[in-house]
């Protein structure tokens, strides 16, 4: 073993910066965070939006909109719908269960049923909502609308 064979311990070298361990390092006193402020002191953390004192952004802009908790989201289902079904299938009473094995709403969903569309035969209709040109248009055929 020789002077010139001689390499520091395994750990005891490090590859980067060591701020903050003195004058003699060079990068002692304020440790490359400048002179006061908030950035300067220990246990700083920047804050999502902070504009340095400015009011956010997410606060100077006006605020829009109501959202009801109360809302009841209706799947639509028109006559014409109803009509189609009735024929291909030769319904007479059509409820939640037939519309979703038709494919036209889903299990879970509320139905609406709109009057869009002719209806020409007599049908029983079982429902959430109905329109009132809907259940007009069903009664005056001989049918019943029934809420569920």
């Amino acid at each position: 073993m020789k002077l010139s064979n001689l390499k520091p311990a395994a750990g005891s070298t490090h590859s980067r910066r060591r701020i903050g361990r003195g004058p003699g390092s060079g990068l002692g006193g304020t440790s490359t965070r400048g002179h006061k402020g908030a950035k300067a002191r220990s246990g700083y953390k920047r804050k999502i939006g902070f504009e340095g004192g400015q009011m956010p952004l997410q606060r100077r802009v006006p605020k829009g909109g109501f959202k009801n908790i109360n809302h009841k989201e209706y799947c639509p289902v028109n006559l014409s719908a109803l009509q189609s079904l009735a024929e291909a299938k030769g319904y007479t009473k059509i409820g939640i269960a037939e519309l979703v094995a038709a494919g036209l709403v889903d299990n879970k969903q509320l139905v609406k049923i709109l009057g869009n569309g002719q209806l020409t035969l007599k049908i029983d209709v079982e429902a959430n909502k109905f329109s009132k040109s809907a259940e007009e248009a069903i009664k005056a055929l001989g049918g019943n609308a029934t809420i569920i």
